[in-house]
C-alpha cells in the first residue's frame, strides 16, 4: 500500500455502505425482510455479494436486480475511493 491509498478495511466499509445505501433507497427497512451485504478486498481483488429477501410487488422494484444494482454501487464506490 502506498501512502494515499485507502485501506482495506476503508475499501470494504465503502463498498458495504453504498451497498446498503442503493438497497434502502429503494426500499424502506421495514419492508426488507432479510439482507446481507458480503464485501472483501485481498490482493487488490473486491468482490461483493448481496443477499436481498425483499417484497416482489408487482409495481415495486425487482429484488434480484436491486441486489444486482446494489454489488455494482458498492463497486463504483470502490473505483471512486480509488480515484481520490
Amino acid at each position: 500500500m502506498t501512502a494515499g491509498e485507502p485501506t482495506d478495511e476503508d475499501v470494504v466499509q465503502t463498498a458495504s455502505d453504498a451497498a446498503e445505501g442503493l438497497i434502502f433507497s429503494r426500499y424502506k427497512q421495514s419492508s426488507v425482510r432479510d439482507c446481507d451485504v458480503t464485501v472483501s478486498f485481498e490482493d487488490g481483488v473486491l468482490e461483493v455479494d448481496v443477499y436481498l429477501n425483499a417484497p416482489d410487488e408487482e409495481d415495486g422494484p425487482d429484488p434480484d436486480q436491486v441486489a444486482d444494482d446494489a454489488a455494482l454501487a458498492a463497486r463504483e464506490a470502490v473505483d471512486e475511493l480509488f480515484e481520490e
